[in-house]
């Protein structure tokens, strides 16, 4: 695996999502470093790409209410522990659960192992809400999929707060997760 800067130069085979993520982010002058790699099924592989990116990628949760009337992309430090009850009350949503991959296609153009906060761009009814765990925005850089599990990037935490979100047309509610027994 290497390190690049931008979007890869041959984009043949690569999925229209990841392709759209990069022409969002250059649109926005925000500037990204990119690896590509296989998919990643476990805690071994995700820390060698967080090696090669200089940052831990967020661990990114797409939930939703029990009536799925409410979704929620959470965005936590990967090493945290996800504790439901600890949310739940933050946000004021009982029985939160993980979405369906229906509902992360449907919503975000996202299929599972590629959660990420770069689908909010596709999102444009607005029906996800972003939730931040304080300690991701305490980093300066942030590891995130361009909507696909086979490359990651390396952003800046700045420009996707103060550039990204608002191209999106999302806000977001900080919330502050122990993740403790």
């Amino acid at each position: 695996m290497e390190l690049y800067k931008g979007r890869p130069e041959n984009t043949e085979g690569r999925m229209q999502r990841e392709i759209r993520t990069y022409d969002f982010l250059d649109s926005l002058g925000i500037e990204y470093f990119r690896t590509d790699h296989e998919a990643a099924g476990t805690m071994e592989a995700c820390n060698e790409v967080d090696e090669i990116l200089g940052v831990v990628i967020c661990k990114n949760l797409f939930l939703c209410n029990r009536q799925k009337t409410a979704f929620y992309l959470l965005m936590m430090p990967g090493d945290k522990k996800f504790k439901t009850k600890e949310l739940s009350a933050q946000i004021g949503s009982s029985r939160l659960s993980f979405a369906e991959p229906e509902d992360m296609l449907k919503y975000l153009d996202i299929e599972p192992g590629s959660v990420s906060i770069m689908g909010l761009m596709n999102d444009k009814g607005h029906k996800v809400q972003l939730l931040i765990d304080e300690d991701v925005l305490k980093e300066e850089n942030l590891g995130c999929h361009p909507c696909i599990c086979t490359s990651s990037l390396k952003m800046k935490t700045k420009d996707v707060i103060e550039k990204f979100l608002p191209a999106t047309g999302h806000g977001y509610k900080t919330v502050h997760l122990v993740g403790e027994d």
